[in-house]
């Protein structure tokens, strides 16, 4: 079992400053955030701290600017949005080095919040370099992470600034320890029937992970694009459908996973003209696109889900956001929350289905970390999390 440090493990005096790394990389509409789920599951950290009179320095990153300062991916829309969910003013710093970076944070008082420009303005966070890590060190006198979804990139806020702390000043805040708590309820599962659910678009990006599943699930159920390659890979015609070719030899090799027997097709995903239910075994003609399982897979799947004790769900079964599409992916989010199981769903779309189903606060929990909850689960070490060991 990974046992890290935690806040409880660290003495904070009042006045303290606290280097707080977030995983802020929300999706924005312009300047309009779409989903605050990872801004909303920072808040009992920061509520914590602030309680503990605390001073903090929130540091994040947004997009991929590649160390260059370009607008679009300002976090200036999210201070906004943290002080609104926080119910306290958020002072703001223009940059996350340097003169003005160092002033505010220097100025803040017991329980105040600084919000820094993106950590990906600069080179050197993805680099992990050293002098830009020890940039960041000024800030602050403790370091805490929340950034789950970035703790599998050993990049400076991450990996390096933790290391130029003292041992006692480090610690996971709650979010981190509750990722590590529910990804380890599936690593080293012990309610069983165990059911892993997975979709999306393609296999390759989560190989690795397919094959872990394949071995700690009971039944692992594929759905979305992922399951479009699989039948392929098992003869059946599949029309104009996605299928990842480059990944057809691995769908060949695994064998133990549950596929659709129906699915949902159309001609055209954006104005389709004619949506049909066709029966995998037919197979699908060169104009029938396959977009979500049908009736009877989500009938099956469905009953797995029932009898299960512990479920993992990472992707969608189809394109929900289209409406004709959708049902696929919110049935299976309703079986999952009804099921009377410890239930994780892992990060990225799965979590805007969810949300999107009205089935959220139904779940045991919703990792924030995409990328990162499969490479966690796979069995790979995050040097995020490696820093942090006990």
């Amino acid at each position: 079992m990974i046992k890290i440090r935690t806040l409880d493990d660290v003495t904070l005096t009042p006045g303290a400053r606290v280097f707080y790394r977030v995983d802020y990389n929300v999706p924005l509409d312009g300047a309009r955030i779409t989903d605050a789920t990872r801004i909303e599951e920072t808040l009992p950290t920061l509520r914590r701290l602030r309680d503990a009179g605390a001073a903090i320095v929130i540091a994040s990153h947004l997009g991929r600017p590649k160390g260059e300062r370009k607008p679009k991916y300002s976090l200036e829309p999210i201070r906004e949005k943290l002080a609104e969910l926080l119910g306290a003013d958020v002072h703001w710093s223009n940059d996350c080095v340097g003169g003005d970076a160092e002033e505010k944070a220097k100025a803040l008082k017991p329980g105040e919040v600084l919000l820094l420009e993106n950590l990906r303005f600069y080179a050197g966070e993805e680099k992990n370099d050293r002098t830009f890590a020890e940039q960041l060190r000024k800030l602050a006198d403790y370091y805490v992470n929340d950034a789950f979804g970035a703790c599998h990139r050993a990049h400076a806020s991450i990996d390096g600034l933790p290391r130029l702390f003292d041992r006692d000043r480090i610690a996971g805040g709650l979010l981190l320890a509750k990722e590590i708590e529910f990804l380890q309820k599936i690593t080293n599962v012990s309610d069983r029937p165990f059911v892993a659910l997975l979709g999306g678009a393609k296999i390759a990006g989560k190989i690795e992970p397919l094959e872990a599943l394949v071995k700690l699930a009971d039944t692992v159920l594929v759905g979305g694009g992922m399951a479009n390659t699989f039948l392929a890979a098992r003869g059946v015609a599949m029309g104009g459908s996605l299928v990842d070719n480059d990944s057809m030899e691995i769908a060949r090799r695994i064998t133990n996973v549950t596929l659709p027997v129906d699915v949902i097709t159309g001609d055209d995903l954006e104005n389709p003209t004619t949506i049909e239910t066709v029966e995998v075994s037919n197979g699908l003609a060169a104009t029938q696109k396959a977009f979500d399982i049908g009736p009877k897979t989500i009938a099956a799947y469905d009953a797995a889900l029932k009898n299960a004790k512990t479920i993992f769900w990472n992707g969608p079964m189809g394109v929900f956001e289209k409406e004709a599409f959708a049902k696929g992916t919110m049935a299976m989010a309703k079986s999952v929350a009804e099921a009377d199981a410890i239930t994780v769903v892992g990060g990225g779309e799965s979590v805007e289905a969810v949300n999107a189903s009205g089935y959220a606060n139904r779940i045991s929990h919703i990792s924030t970390g995409g990328g990162a909850s499969l490479e966690f689960i796979s069995g790979k070490t995050l040097p995020g999390v490696e820093v942090l060991r006990t």
